[in-house]
């Protein structure tokens, strides 16, 4: 069984289909990229996995759950933790602070009234590893807005795995990098997702990355999937060279 299984997922709104009849399988450990060119579909289909907005067509499954109903903060509650494509931080916090309240936010015991400080060091606990884990444990007291912006995005994917998700989605995790800061960033990526402890969906403009984060590809085109498989399938798709990648094969 398919730890995510999208079937038939749609949405309007109005006259334009952002995402058309979409069925897409994730399999537990699988690290999986959503491709296509701007305007695909890409991130309204994070929205509809998330709950962020809701399918006019469809569903959604996590772990043989019906989830297409729940709440964005229901399908947080259940393991799905997403990154964005622009970072979203409290700026004037520091990293491990960071890390700390993302973590605290899934505990179910967080609203307890009494015992609350075994939440609170247990958040602290997994924010501290999440660092770590990201290599950031050196920047941990800076304020979040005065680290670099590799060290921004980094920072958010360390505040989604302090809640331990079952599923990380990642929604253009090197947008704005420099070459040099992509580079470090997919050194990073590629040593967490290494071991298959992690069930990744990325979306990412970045052919380069795609090809070497990702063991299977999604490509959408004005909604819809026109190929789906592995890397070097779907390179050598002459709809997917048409539709997105000019040539790059």
């Amino acid at each position: 069984m398919a730890l995510l299984e999208l079937n038939g997922l749609t949405k309007r709104y109005g006259g334009i289909l952002a995402v058309d009849q979409v069925t897409m399988s994730v399999q537990k450990g699988e690290v999986r990229a959503v491709i296509g060119p701007n305007g695909a579909g890409k991130t309204s289909l994070f929205h509809l996995i998330t709950g962020v907005v809701k399918a006019t067509e469809g569903s959604v499954h996590f772990d043989g759950q019906d989830i297409t109903t729940v709440a964005a903060f229901g399908r947080c509650q259940l393991g799905l933790s997403r990154t964005f494509q622009l970072t979203s931080l409290f700026p004037e916090m520091s990293a491990r602070e960071n890390t700390r309240l993302a973590a605290q936010a899934r505990d179910k015991q967080r609203w307890r009234p009494f015992g609350g400080g075994a939440v609170f060091a247990e958040a602290a606990r997994r924010g501290d590893a999440a660092l770590e884990r990201l290599g950031l444990t050196h920047v941990a007291e800076r304020p979040a807005g005065l680290l670099s912006h590799g060290d921004q995005r980094l920072l958010e994917v360390a505040m989604a795995l302090a809640q331990q998700p079952r599923v990380l989605l990642m929604d253009e995790p090197t947008q704005g990098l420099s070459v040099e800061e992509t580079a470090q960033a997919v050194d990073v990526l590629a040593g967490l997702f290494g071991d298959g402890s992690l069930t990744v969906l990325l979306v990412e403009h970045d052919m380069e990355v795609v090809f070497r984060l990702a063991r299977k590809i999604t490509v959408l085109h004005r909604g819809g999937v026109i190929a789906d498989g592995d890397p070097e399938t779907v390179k050598a798709d002459p709809a997917v060279q048409s539709a997105y990648l000019g040539g790059y094969a």
